[in-house]
């Protein structure tokens, strides 16, 4: 187990080099959020989800949706790094007709399950999926991974009280929890605590982690999975910009591409683990 988990810490890593290199590259980008999510995408990727990317439309196959579609680029990496498409392409994106948009798209990109845009939308795509499973009778999960500040949209709780009426066990919603948003803090913008009485009032399971440990990510999905009659939701407390000293809990970081010099710094310390 302990070197299963080194190996996940070290698929972070280059999830993280990754999503910088490319927002770099196109000179534009969300680095902050994508940072914060990099341990909860490879743990979905890499040690709870069955995906084959020889066969990305394979009917049995889990689902994901990254609701919080600004944050792609950490998508995008671990696509690339499961094969669905060539790492090289990871350079281009947000290019004019590239595959790799600012947002996802299913239609384009292959792996992508649902196309994001406006914000709140995904629990409401996945409730979608996971009923189907249950109409077709089949096994497959789907995952949903919300941004804390996309909390503000309405539509998660018209979402979130159908899940719960429909007893939607085969569906997990993961809250990316760093507290940051494009304006500010959720505090300062719209604050979302009590935000694990929420959801419970709800009606759902849920359980609180530490985004970063690999141990509690993975624990919280084998708990999840067994988990029945109730959908799980999974507050993970994260660091927005996570991996990176001058990054890490800056809201400037949200949307913005660091420059050369700056891309230099952050991979000497993602390399480190400074």
């Amino acid at each position: 187990m302990e070197k299963d988990i080194q190996f996940l810490k070290d698929t972070a890593k280059e999830l993280r080099k990754n999503i910088l290199k490319m927002v770099c590259a196109a000179c534009s980008g969300h680095p902050g959020g994508a940072l914060s999510a990099a341990e909860i995408i490879t743990a979905l990727y890499y040690g709870e989800m069955h995906v084959d990317p020889k066969n990305p439309q394979d009917p049995d196959r889990d689902r994901f949706i990254l609701s919080k579609g600004h944050t792609c680029p950490v998508l995008y990496s671990v696509l690339a790094m499961k094969g669905y498409f060539p790492l090289e392409e990871l350079q281009t994106l947000r290019k004019i007709n590239g595959r790799l948009q600012g947002h996802p798209d299913m239609n384009k990109t292959p792996g992508v399950d649902s196309t994001a845009g406006s914000l709140g939308n995904g629990l409401s795509i996945g409730i979608g999926m996971a009923l189907m499973a249950k109409l077709d009778k089949k096994s497959y999960r789907t995952y949903v991974l919300l941004g804390c500040g996309e909390l503000n949209e309405g539509l998660i709780w018209e979402a979130a009280m159908a899940a719960a009426k429909f007893k939607i066990d085969n569906l997990l919603a993961i809250v990316d929890y760093n507290r940051l948003q494009l304006d500010g803090t959720n505090d300062e913008v719209m604050p979302l605590e009590p935000l694990a009485d929420k959801w419970k009032a709800f009606n759902w399971n849920v359980i609180t982690i530490d985004g970063h440990d690999f141990n509690q990510i993975l624990g919280a999905f084998r708990k999840a999975g067994e988990t029945v009659n109730q959908p799980t939701v999974i507050i993970a407390n994260t660091v927005k910009g996570k991996g990176v000293s001058f990054m890490e809990n800056k809201v400037d970081w949200h949307g913005k591409a660091p420059n050369k010099e700056q891309l230099e710094t952050a991979l000497r310390e993602i390399e480190n683990d400074i």
